[in-house]
């Protein structure tokens, strides 16, 4: 034990060792040092735990990567296999609204031929999303890929492009419909004209540019009266923002086609029916209501006369979709520049052959074997024209194209279908 001088006096001279300072400062070191391993134990800790997050990430976005998801590997390749080309001077597609009515029908018949076709569709629920995605499975067993998107998504489209080179675009994406406008005005304008400058954007910056062949539709004729409808009418009195979005389109291709060289074909479709068809439009409705006992609203127009319209089998529709991809001529720019002159083009694609609605009413009574129950009202100011006929000599002209389907003979092929596919039997049917 040390003396107690030394206790009390520092070695130091002129300092006082003092017990109460020593105790309290032995106290404050132990209470440092037991905080500052605390401390660093808590340090050690965040860092582990920001490690295995890390991890987790990693291994999550490995797993992504890998699987069928957006931009994986495996996505890359089922873009590529669907974009095979299978014939001689074949042309690989990029199809929008593929899961669409349209879309589907053309992008079998490509696949049929040996063309590859990529689909791309977003699966809206404008109408019954299951038929979309029944009309996909029906894609996905003739080993047509459809990626699931919306065509406002940029870095989506220049992926694609950046994997394949697309010879052509056939562009059928788009809100359809004349009175859906009044309730939903934005989603046209969303997909009609800013998903189309979207999609134009990408085409421009593609090397080397697609042709581009998309829908437009009989309705930019809007209150024009003169017939048939010719593709050199004044088409600047839309009769609904369904209409004003696809004239817009016709003047944005165009700029497009001017400014960047690219291959523009627009086609003005006439009421497009058949198998598969949208349960939006009034064959199908009608179809539906009159199986279920359900009255049906048949509008009229001014003086009481009966609505026309230029109802075109989709089989035909399709024939002058490909006529049109067939004829394209190439899109001259690169990169965004454009080297000359590139072909730019719209036709009429209809029956020429008009009925009205009460006929069609009637053709379709007949094939169901059930009566109608029929409600008959004056048209409504809500977009509808009183009637549609197509003047075809240009796409008679131009593409070969020639339709061979009446309306008896195409409602009959769609009453067939719809039997089938929401599981009528005949006998079901007439009750």
């Amino acid at each position: 034990m040390r003396p107690l001088e030394e206790q009390l006096y520092p070695s130091t001279p002129g300092k006082f060792k003092d017990k109460t300072y020593y105790s309290v400062n032995r106290q404050f070191h132990r209470c440092f040092a037991s905080t500052s391993t605390m401390f660093l134990w808590a340090l050690f800790l965040i860092a582990l735990t920001a490690s295995y997050l890390s991890f987790q990430s990693f291994m999550d976005s490995g797993t992504r990567y890998l699987s069928s998801t957006w931009g994986s590997l495996h996505w890359e390749k089922q873009v590529r296999d669907s974009a095979q080309i299978h014939r001689v001077n074949g042309m690989s597609v990029l199809v929008t609204g593929a899961a669409g009515f349209v879309g589907t029908h053309v992008s079998l018949a490509l696949k049929k031929r040996g063309d590859g076709v990529v689909g791309l569709d977003n699966f809206n629920n404008y109408y019954d999303p299951s038929l979309k995605k029944a009309r996909k499975n029906l894609l996905n067993s003739q080993n047509i890929f459809i990626v699931e998107g919306d065509i406002n998504d940029a870095r989506m489209l220049a992926k694609l492009f950046d994997i394949v080179a697309f010879t052509h675009v056939m562009h059928l994406a788009a809100q359809a419909g004349v009175r859906y406008a009044m309730e939903n005005p934005q989603s046209y304008v969303h997909s009609n004209i800013a998903g189309l400058v979207t999609l134009l954007e990408a085409c421009k910056n593609a090397n080397p540019q697609p042709a581009i062949v998309w829908a437009s539709s009989s309705s930019v004729y809007g209150l024009n009266e003169k017939v048939p409808f010719s593709e050199s009418d004044r088409t600047d009195q839309p009769a609904s923002l369904y209409a004003a979005t696809k004239k817009a389109g016709e003047e944005i291709t165009h700029t497009y086609n001017h400014i960047y060289g690219l291959s523009v074909t627009g086609l003005r479709f006439f009421t497009v029916y058949g198998p598969w068809g949208r349960p939006d439009m009034a064959y199908f409705s009608f179809t539906r209501n009159i199986l279920q006992g359900k009255p049906i609203t048949i509008y009229r127009g001014k003086n009481r006369v009966d609505l026309a319209r230029d109802f075109t089998y989709i089989d035909d529709i399709v024939k002058g979709c490909v006529g049109s991809l067939d004829t394209a001529g190439k899109s001259t720019g690169s990169g965004g520049k454009k080297r000359g002159p590139a072909t730019y083009r719209i036709f009429n694609l209809g029956n020429t052959s008009p009925v009205t609605v009460p006929m069609m009413v009637g053709m379709l009574e007949k094939h169901l074997k059930v009566k109608a129950k029929k409600h008959t009202v004056d048209m409504l100011g809500n977009g509808d024209v009183p009637f549609t006929h197509a003047n075809i000599s240009s796409a008679r002209k131009e593409l070969g194209y020639k339709p061979t389907t009446d309306l008896q003979t195409g409602l009959r092929k769609f009453v067939r279908w719809y039997l089938s596919y929401y599981g009528y039997s005949q006998e079901k049917s007439v009750k």
